[in-house]
């Protein structure tokens, strides 16, 4: 059994999903893992991790839109907002999404499904450094 670690670095300019699945894959290869699980957390609050469509951009600004509907941004709404009106309703939005992903490996290949990407889900405003720490177990 053998394990690796890693992390995708990933800058955001602002509220969007940020593909990252070939950077994923990249770390795979890197490890020599060809059959196990790869699990990827975001280490923020702010932000999350989702498996959505890969081929139709659309899904994704729907996505986006869908989330600024349900959970609105705005002074006065929550209680905290030190670091500004997006910052409550981000973490909301991560907790609604996911902060972990679980991805089967086989045969040295991610399997998602052939219209499915990883991408990080960036809620708050302004561009941020975010962090996915990555670690690969199998054989």
């Amino acid at each position: 059994m053998r394990q690796y670690f890693c992390s995708v670095p990933v800058s955001t300019r602002g509220p969007a999903l940020y593909p990252i699945t070939h950077d994923v894959e990249r770390m795979v290869a890197e490890s020599g893992v060809r059959d196990g699980l790869v699990t990827c957390l975001i280490q923020h609050t702010s932000a999350s991790l989702v498996i959505q469509e890969n081929a139709d951009p659309d899904v994704l600004r729907d996505l986006s839109d869908f989330l600024d509907r349900i959970v609105p941004r705005g002074r006065g709404l929550y209680r905290h907002d030190a670091e500004g009106p997006d910052d409550m309703p981000s973490h909301i939005r991560s907790m609604l999404t996911q902060m972990t992903l679980g991805i089967p490996l086989r045969r040295g290949h991610l399997r998602l499904g052939r219209w499915q990407g990883i991408y990080v889900f960036e809620h708050r405003d302004e561009p941020h450094e975010r962090e996915v720490a990555v670690h690969i177990i199998g054989q």
